[in-house]
């Protein structure tokens, strides 16, 4: 469905640290990382599509994050959004709700929801049942 999304940032190499820590937690790869443009992208392992891609704002004006945008990660487990949203947490994103299912989604949705240094909204989610990884 999607080819890219974008989200913007104020401090490139802070945003960098930050999602280089969330992505690798995820097991999402780094495709590209040009600093001196700057802008970097991730894909899951062994694709190239979607990619997801932080970047100053094109057009050189300041940043602001969206009211009501997010973008949502998916993750093989629980364990996995929980260890994210952890990872999230010690590298400077502010929480918008731990770990836990939210039924009113569907009864297997278990996610975590925080911001980045930035402001910007993010989730990572699991859809799987798994009783066994509580």
């Amino acid at each position: 469905m999607f080819s890219h999304i974008f989200i913007s940032v104020t401090d490139f190499e802070r945003a960098l640290r930050f999602y280089d820590a969330v992505m690798s937690s995820l097991g999402i790869e780094l495709r590209f990382c040009e600093r001196e443009r700057p802008w970097a992208g991730w894909h899951s392992p062994g694709g190239t599509r979607p990619l997801f891609v932080i970047c100053k704002p094109y057009n050189g004006l300041p940043h602001h994050p969206g009211n009501g945008q997010m973008v949502a990660f998916a993750a093989a487990s629980k364990a996995a959004v929980r260890a994210s949203y952890k990872i999230a947490l010690d590298s400077g994103g502010t929480c918008e709700g731990p770990p836990g299912l939210r039924p009113q989604y569907h009864e297997n949705y278990y996610g975590a929801y925080f911001r980045d240094p930035d402001g910007n909204k993010l989730c990572v989610v699991s859809h799987i049942p798994a009783p066994h990884d509580a």
